[in-house]
């Protein structure tokens, strides 16, 4: 009889494109176990099956199991699986590439670990998040300021859009609670803006932690991704939110940020905008490939799986 652990792994072209998923699905108080290849929920009002391909973030809730069989199931879909604190606001991610290649993550390793591809690509983010504002020239700490400027202009926008009171940005970590609900909102989005980001980035076999603008942290590429979208996108949710009272804000902005996520078409644009911020050139190809290869001085690839001993590389 097979078991799980026998089972051939799926091929790139056999899971479903991150751009296709679905951004996000929260679960809590149940437990989560596998059928086949489907993920099931099961709690007091019964079993929901949830096909694993067609899932980008899964969030697991105060009051969730999981089983080993799912989370093996959950990262041969290339999915990421992120554990919710209360409110929403601590998690933790784990996933599967989608892809069988390193090329994406060379590129991106390469570009960080230079300075000034380094800070061009910083630039490029800053360009892609206000196109209005042209970032050529400018250093780190002058796009910071920038960076302050343009926010606080979102802010007082959908406030004055909304009708939502804004003060300033208040945010607690350790009491949630303690903000007003338009800083409810707009911590409990950043939190599901980071899981959305995060899934893109394992999906495509990147490093979280090569950030450009962000540093220092295991995540901070992720910080990057999901701040392109801050102020089309989390902010104007999180308002939303707000604006329909002060109960239960951490819900009600994340449906806000789920319909606007796949009205926007998210996860795909989030694919193309890092490729396109990395200048990767993506041929179609190397996403199937399952090769490894010996590297050579000359930065050709060998094939692996021989002894060369004294005989000649070439």
């Amino acid at each position: 009889m097979s078991t799980i652990s026998k089972r051939s792994l799926s091929s790139p072209r056999e899971l479903t494109r991150i751009g296709d998923r679905v951004s996000y699905l929260y679960l809590e108080r149940c437990t989560v176990h596998r059928d086949d290849n489907a993920i099931t929920a099961t709690d007091a009002d019964g079993v929901t099956h949830i096909p694993s391909a067609t899932i980008g973030t899964l969030l697991l809730g105060p009051g969730t199991r999981v089983t080993h069989q799912a989370m093996a199931l959950l990262g041969e879909s290339g999915a990421a699986v992120v554990w919710v604190g209360e409110h929403g606001v601590r998690y933790y991610a784990g996933g599967r590439a989608l892809t069988r290649s390193s090329k994406l993550l060379e590129t991106q390793a390469t570009a960080w670990a230079n300075r000034r591809t380094r800070l061009e690509v910083a630039r490029a983010m800053y360009r892609s998040r206000f196109p209005d504002e042209d970032p050529s020239g400018r250093t780190r700490d002058e796009l910071l300021r920038m960076e302050g400027r343009r926010l606080k202009e979102c802010y007082r926008r959908e406030s004055e859009r909304t009708g939502v009171p804004w003060r300033r940005r208040d945010y607690h970590r350790d009491d949630f609670a303690a903000a007003d609900a338009p800083n409810q909102g707009v911590t409990a989005a950043a939190q599901c803006m980071y899981g959305v980001a995060h899934a893109v980035v394992a999906a495509l076999g990147l490093s979280p932690g090569l950030g450009f603008v962000h540093s220092g942290h295991e995540r901070s590429f992720v910080l990057d991704i999901a701040d392109l979208y801050k102020t089309e996108i989390a902010i104007p949710a999180a308002f939303d939110a707000a604006a329909e009272g002060e109960d239960d804000i951490p819900t009600r902005t994340r449906r806000a940020l789920r319909d606007r996520i796949n009205k926007t078409q998210l996860l795909d644009r989030c694919a193309n905008d890092i490729k396109k911020l990395l200048r990767y050139e993506d041929s179609g190809a190397t996403a199937d490939a399952d090769h490894v290869g010996l590297q050579t001085d000359s930065g050709e690839l060998l094939d692996s799986g021989r002894n060369y001993g004294d005989e000649p590389i070439w």
